[in-house]
Order: structure tokens, then C-alpha cells, then sequence
């Protein structure tokens, strides 16, 4: 009969799975009484429960089945017993800017309640009004429409269904001080190219000083270009490239190389740079397991650590290049379940290339500038060029292309086309950046600056004394003034 009369019950249809088990508890207990005819003095005892409880759900049982002993849920559950205008008073409070404290909204409600003959809420009820407000709504009135966006707006995702569709670029500050050429302590700039669809990094880029349109071309020169190591494989002209409105990558320069490569540009929204967190995470795994294991690391938040510098650019550059190969792009990522590397190569197809490494760099490496021919030559920058060519071009307008991190020689064009390279004499086997260039000349200008000082300080001091002392002869005779002095220091009075 027990076993009958579990297999009846075992369904109770429409009953939640918790009043199910409590009313299947509560059977168990009458059971003794049910079926064994223990008397309900003895069950309660043996039970401990109270004897006008065990009376009360048998005679739920026998007027309801084995259902009725179940608790039903109450019919105003999740309702408020407050009136809706003091609820929304209450929210309202709440919704302020600044936030308000709870304790400040429930004076403010509690008074507004009186006045209006409504029943005063406690604190514990406007506490569960407050906190149960949605928070999409707090963060708009508090945060503003910026912040929201950013947290609950809804998001497309662009995604890239092969390698080389989309490559997406961005910069960051890294946390880590290196040392400059000039011996002194420097945060170091971080250039990344990564493909969208197998996530790995085509190409980097490490640099002192704030992000450029050349640093930019750097990095997006090494991206392209086949690699000197046999296990980075990732090269190509991409189809898209998906970058912020930085003045670097929105820079006419950039835009003209874009154009040439036949590629497209996708540009993040002013403030609002969705789309790229694939990239941005790539900046998180290298601060976070390439940069702690070198000297110099220096986390956000911690004590200035530039006296721990010890790497130069050149020795970060080659750290963090053997962690993109060797590491980041032969790991398995946590969202495609591939490594960047063998899910870039399970494309099988072939990229498309530049016809060669001199075009490429004629792209993106040089400034395009226009200058005059004279008879000793192109004058640019402050240099003199010189090319035998140029003997025929003599008073005519060309275009000269620039590498700024060389400027030993410039490359001449003409309407038909590329005419020459124009080599200075004075940089000839050497190689001077730009920016040496700028160096050398504001140190020069700081020089002749302080010889002008010090030979002004010179004429001063000596006139100075000279005018002090009255010819010989002539007495010494105080000047006296008419008038009242005046405010104005005047050369008679002096």
C-alpha cells in the first residue's frame, strides 16, 4: 500500500519541484498515522512537531489530496504594500545626482508620506525599493548616457570569417620603463596589428614618444611583409583595417597608404571604441605574463620604479617579439579553441602581397614633400642633396619622399614618375634620423641662446659702471625733483 501510494503521489502535477518535496515530507510524517494507526500524541512526539500542526495538515490531506499539503505561494508575492506614487517618490529620490543616501531618502519619503496621509514606509522598505531599482536606470542617472552606453548599450560585433578580412590596430602605454638613448628612464609605446578572425598579431611596434602616423607605418610595414623567422607566418594586405580616430591612423599620410594598398578603413565611433577589445586584451596577456618577468616592470598603482630601468628599446623590442611568437600566437586561444598561428594557416589560402619590399616601404616609410631644384642641389630639411641627375631638372618642381628615421638620401619624383636618389654629401655612410636632425639644431640654437645671454649680462654689468662714475672734473650734483615723484621710472630720475 506504501508503495501504491508513493507511485500515485510521485507526480502531483502543478506543484513547483520545492512544494513537491515539502509536501512529500509532510506525507511521510502522517503516514505513521495513516497506515499504522499511531495515535497523533505519539507522532508529534517522535516528530517533534507540534500536535495542532500535524491535525492541520491532515485535514488539508483528506479535503485536498496530497497536493493540499503543499504551501501555496502568496497571492500578493513580489507586490508592495505601499501606494505606487510613494514607490516612485521613492525611486525618484533615489535617482539623483549626486546619489543620495538610503537613509536620506527614507527622511525625505517618510515626511512627503505624512503629508499626503499615506502610510510611513520603513527603512527596511525603502531599502528593497531602492536597491530592487534597475540598474541600466541608476548607471543613466548617475553616469550619465556616456557610461551607459558603454555598459548596457546592445553591441554588434564584427567578426572576420577569414584571415586577412579585418586586422585591427591600437597603441598602449606599457607598464615598464626602459632606458632612452640618452641614458634616461622612459615609458615605452606598444604598436599591435592583430588579424580578427584567428586573433594572431601580424605585426608591432615599440616606441619612445607618443604614437604616430610613423610608428604606425612600422608596425603595419612588419604586418604585410614576410617575416625573417620561419614560425611567424601571418603576412598579407588586409581587406579592412579597423582602427579609433586617432590623428595617427586618421592622418593624410596613412590615408593616402591606405588607398594605394587598396584597403578599407573602419573607424570606431568618437569615444566610443567598440569592436576593438580583441586587440585591447592582446595589451592585457602582454603586461600581464610577457612584462613581470623583465627589469624595469612597474604595474599601475605602484611606486615609481623608473630607477629600475635596465632594458634598452631595442632589448624590450626583442622580448616581447619572442612572446608573440613563441608564446602568445602557439597558444590555444580561450575563445576559438585554436592557436592564433593554426587558425590563421587553416585558411590555405594564398595573401595578397606588394610586388616588393621597396614599394612597400615607398608607401609607407616616406613623406611627400615638394621642393624646387637649384643649381647645387635640392635644400631640404636644412641638408643639401645632390645627384648628377639632377643637372638636367635645374629650376623645375618635383616631389621629394622622405624616410624620417634616415635622411641620408631622399627619393625625387616627377610627374612622369621616380627620377633619382638624392644623396647629402655631409650624411653620406651615415644614417640621421629626423629627430637627430631636430636634436642638433635646437641644441645649437640653446647654445648661440646662452652666448647672447652672457655677453648681454656683460654689456650690462660694465655699462652699468661706467655710467655710475661721472667724468673727471665734473661734481657730483644730486638731482632734485620739482614735482611729486612719479610712478614711472623715467631715465632723468635714475
Amino acid at each position: 500500500m506504501a508503495a501504491g501510494t508513493d507511485n500515485a503521489h510521485a507526480g502531483l502535477p502543478g506543484l513547483a519541484e520545492a512544494q513537491r518535496e515539502q509536501a512529500l515530507a509532510r506525507w511521510q510524517v502522517l503516514r505513521a498515522h495513516l497506515e499504522d494507526g499511531s495515535p497523533l500524541v505519539r507522532v508529534a512526539a517522535e516528530r517533534d512537531v507540534p500536535e495542532r500542526t500535524l491535525r492541520r495538515w491532515l485535514a488539508s490531506y483528506r479535503a485536498g489530496g496530497l497536493a493540499a499539503l503543499a504551501r501555496r505561494p502568496r497571492a500578493d508575492k513580489g507586490t508592495r504594500r505601499m501606494p505606487h506614487d510613494l514607490q516612485l517618490l521613492i525611486e525618484g529620490l533615489a535617482l539623483r545626482r549626486p546619489p543620495p543616501t538610503i537613509a536620506t531618502v527614507h527622511r525625505q519619503a517618510a515626511e512627503v508620506a505624512r503629508a499626503q496621509g499615506w502610510p510611513v514606509p520603513g527603512y527596511a522598505a525603502v531599502y528593497d525599493v531602492v536597491t530592487s531599482i534597475d540598474p541600466a536606470m541608476a548607471t543613466l542617472a548617475h553616469e550619465g548616457s556616456k557610461r551607459y552606453k558603454e555598459v548596457f548599450d546592445l553591441v554588434h560585433r564584427r567578426e572576420a570569417a577569414k584571415p586577412n578580412q579585418i586586422w585591427q590596430a591600437d597603441h598602449t602605454l606599457l607598464d615598464l620603463w626602459v632606458i632612452t638613448p640618452s641614458g634616461r628612464p622612459d615609458r615605452p609605446w606598444l604598436t599591435l596589428i592583430e588579424d580578427d578572425h584567428s586573433r594572431a598579431v601580424a605585426g608591432y611596434a615599440v616606441n619612445l614618444g607618443a604614437p604616430s602616423a610613423l610608428t604606425t607605418a612600422l608596425a603595419f610595414r612588419q604586418a604585410i611583409w614576410r617575416k625573417p623567422w620561419p614560425g611567424w607566418h601571418v603576412c598579407g594586405i588586409p581587406d579592412a583595417f579597423h582602427v579609433d580616430h586617432g590623428s595617427d591612423f586618421t592622418s593624410a599620410h596613412l590615408e593616402q597608404v591606405m588607398a594605394d594598398l587598396r584597403t578599407r578603413a573602419y573607424f570606431s565611433l568618437p569615444g566610443l571604441p567598440r569592436g576593438r577589445g580583441k586587440v585591447e586584451r592582446i595589451f592585457g596577456t602582454i603586461n600581464q605574463m610577457c612584462l613581470p618577468s623583465l627589469p624595469g616592470y612597474a604595474p599601475r598603482g605602484t611606486a615609481d620604479r623608473a630607477g629600475q630601468a635596465r632594458l634598452t628599446l631595442a632589448e624590450l623590442d626583442a622580448a616581447i617579439g619572442t612572446f608573440i611568437r613563441e608564446v602568445y600566437n602557439l597558444a590555444p586561444h580561450s575563445e576559438t579553441g585554436m592557436a592564433p598561428q593554426q587558425r590563421w594557416e587553416a585558411g590555405a589560402f594564398i595573401p595578397r602581397m606588394p610586388d616588393s619590399l621597396e614599394q612597400l616601404d615607398l608607401l609607407l616609410l616616406t613623406v611627400a614633400k615638394l621642393r624646387k631644384i637649384h643649381p647645387d642641389g635640392i635644400h631640404f630639411q636644412g641638408l643639401r642633396y645632390l645627384d648628377p641627375v639632377l643637372a638636367a631638372y635645374v629650376g623645375e618642381t618635383v616631389t621629394v619622399r622622405y624616410d624620417p628615421r634616415d635622411m641620408a638620401e631622399i627619393r625625387v619624383f616627377t610627374g612622369a614618375g621616380f627620377l633619382c636618389r638624392a644623396i647629402c654629401p655631409e650624411l653620406a655612410g651615415t644614417t640621421v634620423s629626423l629627430k637627430d636632425i631636430t636634436a642638433a639644431r635646437n641644441a645649437r640654437r640653446r647654445g648661440l641662446a646662452r652666448g647672447l645671454r652672457e655677453r648681454a649680462s656683460v654689456v650690462d654689468r660694465l655699462l652699468g659702471a661706467h655710467q655710475e662714475q661721472p667724468p673727471p672734473g665734473v661734481p657730483e650734483t644730486p638731482v632734485t625733483a620739482s614735482g611729486p615723484s612719479s610712478r614711472l621710472k623715467l631715465y632723468r630720475t635714475e
